[in-house]
């Protein structure tokens, strides 16, 4: 059980570090002085954003595994399906949750008076200068109980990954309920053993969300 709660960690880290990252990023472009850049990143959240996190997981494992072969792995590892269906699971759930980082950042984008953006640029600051320098760094602050809450989420949304087989905490319940009959012990056990992960994550945040609240 430990090991499957461990599996379960690692997914959310790395899911969450990448969707931090590729939120990033379609958060500037949304606010891209370039309407192609914006419209493309658009697009994607809003597609992305309402597909079932299962469709995206079972592409990631039909589509680019078994369909165009790109497994993430080498073929010759002993472990490769199970690092396959792992990093694959990664891949899917960091691209799902990079939409709603791009949303909760957009609206901390939006907090900051357009009078920082004007003085970058009036520093001779580029864009993606004024973006990182100045405007993020304040849309950071805006939004970490909402980040906490994205990362609550994801925390639970990592149980998708058992339908590709990655061995966390999802997959080992099932797999215990199916050989015992003691269901609502099994289901009890799980669930303190996300709220162990979950309620420590939401103080956490909302401890630096009023730690960094603009004043």
């Amino acid at each position: 059980m430990v090991s499957a709660f461990g599996v379960t960690i690692k997914l959310t880290v790395f899911s969450a570090i990448l969707a931090l990252v590729l939120g990033i990023v379609l958060a500037t472009l949304r606010v891209s002085p370039m309407a192609t850049m914006r419209r493309a990143a658009g697009t994607y959240v809003e597609v992305v954003r309402n597909t079932p996190l299962t469709l995206i997981i079972l592409f990631m494992s039909f589509g680019l595994a078994q369909t165009l072969g790109i497994t993430l792995v080498s073929g010759n590892s002993s472990t490769s399906l199970a690092d396959s269906a792992f990093r694959l699971s990664v891949l899917g759930l960091g691209a799902y949750t990079a939409t709603f980082v791009c949303e909760a950042l957009r609206s901390g984008i939006n907090t900051v008076p357009h009078g920082q953006a004007e003085a970058a640029r009036a520093l001779g600051m580029s864009f993606t200068q004024s973006m990182t320098i100045v405007i993020l760094p304040q849309a950071f602050r805006a939004v970490i109980a909402p980040l906490g809450s994205i990362l609550i989420a994801l925390t639970k949304n990592s149980t998708i990954a058992s339908v590709i087989g990655v061995a966390e905490a999802a997959l080992l319940m099932k797999e215990m309920i199916e050989n015992t009959a003691a269901v609502l012990a099994v289901g009890a056990m799980f669930a303190i053993g996300f709220l162990i992960l979950t309620i420590p994550t939401g103080l956490l945040f909302g401890f630096l969300a009023k730690r960094f609240a603009i004043q």
